[in-house]
């Protein structure tokens, strides 16, 4: 759903990308509010009030994601999906960067080759291609950090989307209503099914983070970072095959490093996950084995007693 998105936007492309997303914002509440009375899941909000620090994080999370929404809205607008794609390609990449400068975490090497590649990718692309990927770098960035705020506010896939939504609706609901004013609104007039799309624009944000937060608890980590790359896989594809956007060489040589890289880090996480397992059945082996072992020696007191007290 994630990566067939460009679609969408671009059968709204009579609307600017700001009023479209102002729309995307304001029709994310009425969903969110929609999903929450399905799942009757009230109780957090009230914590969440009550927490300063944490409505900060939730603050911090909205303005991030609306800095990426609206940068990916413009690249479908302005017929540059392919480097959107590489945008969120090069995110995981980003991430694990993100990780060690701020939270100084540890890289395996495979880890650090992995982020060596991309960083030589993003160089390769700079110098052949005329111009640094900015573009591609605001989308990873801008939602790598919004990653790193949601793991700090705690909430879950639906939780977080309320949250952003609520503190989103009403600034994007004055724009709006400051477009209509100026008879700059596109919202009624380029007909009933645009009007429908629009509308539309909170359930297309919200189902697929619901279903990712959803599937996140139901499946290892590995197979959700795996089916994390199927989204620009889609973006990529689309921009090459059905919105025809240019691919020199110097573009496939970027991408290639990328995907080397990206298969390394996937290798590399599906080793760890593998010895990781591993650990834990040996671990349960000797745990197994150890209580089967005090089990014997407490019933060897009681034998013992039992034939002393027979002779």
């Amino acid at each position: 759903m994630w990566g067939l998105l460009p679609v969408y936007w671009h059968a709204l492309d009579a609307t600017p990308p700001a009023e479209l997303l102002a729309h995307r914002m304001v029709w994310s509440l009425p969903s969110a509010l929609l999903l929450l009375l399905l799942v009757r899941r009230w109780a957090w909000i009230r914590e969440l009030v009550r927490r300063p620090k944490r409505l900060a994080l939730v603050f911090l999370s909205a303005a991030l994601i609306s800095l990426n929404w609206y940068g990916f809205i413009w690249t479908v607008a302005n017929d540059r999906v392919i480097e959107a794609s590489l945008g969120y390609f090069i995110n995981p990449l980003i991430t694990i960067a993100i990780g060690v400068v701020l939270l100084r975490e540890r890289l395996r090497p495979a880890q650090w080759t992995a982020v060596g590649i991309g960083a030589a990718a993003v160089l390769v692309m700079s110098v052949a291609y005329g111009q640094v990927p900015w573009l591609a770098l605001f989308l990873s960035v801008s939602f790598a950090l919004y990653g790193l705020v949601k793991k700090q506010t705690g909430l879950d896939g639906l939780e977080g989307f309320s949250a952003d939504a609520a503190l989103q609706f009403l600034p994007a609901l004055g724009y709006l209503l400051l477009l209509g004013a100026r008879g700059d609104s596109t919202f009624t007039a380029a007909g009933t099914g645009h009007t429908v799309l629009l509308v539309g624009t909170g359930m297309v944000t919200a189902l697929p983070l619901i279903f990712f937060g959803a599937a996140a608890v139901r499946v290892p980590l590995s197979t959700v970072g795996l089916m994390q790359y199927l989204a620009p896989s889609t973006m990529f594809l689309l921009g090459v095959l059905a919105f025809h956007e240019e691919m020199p060489p110097e573009r496939w040589a970027g991408f290639l490093l990328v995907w080397t890289a990206l298969t390394l880090l996937t290798w590399d996480a599906l080793r760890q996950a593998r010895l990781s397992r591993a650990a834990l059945r040996a671990a349960r082996t000797r745990a197994a084995a150890h209580g089967a072992h005090g089990a014997r020696d407490a019933r060897a007191p009681a034998a013992g007693t039992s034939a002393a007290v027979g002779r």
